[in-house]
């Protein structure tokens, strides 16, 4: 009788890793990223993690956009692609800024530089890992 209720618990115990971690399918299997946990967020799980990550990038970017001065007068317009990771440690490491002027760009960056620390890094299969993220930002001037 123990070893039966010992091997249920165990397989419902890896029941729910499976569903946190990763998925097997026959002989194959896929790991699934855990987004960074955004402080104020960690209440959330699973899904909510990255729905809450999403929700907070979009409301500090528009919380800490500042037009470029001299770019708007000068009606500079563009989309500015900036791509970075959050790193092991939560911290974002930013890789690269296209697109639009120069000025945009040093705009761009500056925003996105000013994420603050995750509260908990990205996990893959339970380990922290640099989870990589792709952001547009529109500068149009309305004129």
């Amino acid at each position: 009788m123990k070893k039966l209720l010992v091997l249920i618990l165990l397989i419902s115990f890896s029941k729910g890793f499976s569903q946190e971690w990763g998925t097997v399918n026959k002989n194959s299997v896929t790991m699934k990223e855990v987004a960074p946990v955004w402080p104020g967020c960690e209440a959330n799980s699973g899904a909510g993690i990255d729905a809450c990550f999403k929700q907070k990038l979009a409301q500090h970017i528009g919380k800490n956009f500042k037009y470029p001065a001299e770019a708007y007068k000068n009606n500079e317009q563009g989309k500015v692609i900036v791509e970075f990771f959050i790193d092991e440690q939560g911290m974002v490491d930013i890789k690269s800024v296209s697109g639009g002027s120069k000025s945009l760009q040093e705009e761009a960056k500056r925003n996105i530089g000013l994420i603050p620390k995750m509260a908990k890094p990205g996990m893959l299969a339970g380990k922290p890992k640099a989870i990589k993220y792709t952001v547009p930002l529109t500068f149009k001037t309305g004129k």
